[in-house]
């Protein structure tokens, strides 16, 4: 066996384990965001309703992707929200790439990169939900 087809064996294990951490940090996310909704909005300087939304959007999103229910379209959404976050750093609050003290927006992009690779691949073929 050739070792590249070795490794693309598990071509769906890495876009599910890629679908769980990006899951992972939007969940959490948004699991803030509904937490303390009037503090998230203060601190990210965002109206109520939004923040609330922005949430909401953030933990189905990252229901979507760890249960492979919808998971192009999470991404899509995720994407979506993933520039919004950038706008808001670069524009808004004028972080540069990197960031003082790492808050810039470099991860944000990461972020937005990653769902791109699950939105273009489909994220693979493992889903813990049938639908």
């Amino acid at each position: 066996m050739h070792i590249l087809d070795f490794i693309t064996q598990y071509a769906d294990l890495s876009l599910f384990l890629l679908r769980v951490m990006v899951a992972m940090v939007f969940g959490t996310s948004g699991y803030h965001h509904l937490k303390a909704p009037k503090q998230r909005a203060a601190s990210l300087g965002l109206p109520l309703g939004l923040t609330i939304f922005l949430g909401g959007a953030e933990v189905a999103g990252a229901l979507g992707l760890v249960l492979g229910v919808l998971t192009q379209f999470a991404a899509l959404g995720l994407i979506l929200i993933g520039i919004g976050a950038i706008f808001m750093k670069a524009d808004r609050w004028k972080n540069g790439f990197w960031g003082e003290n790492s808050v810039g927006w470099h991860y944000d992009l990461m972020l937005a990169i990653m769902n791109l690779v699950i939105l273009c691949t489909g994220g693979g073929h493992i889903a813990l939900l049938s639908v």
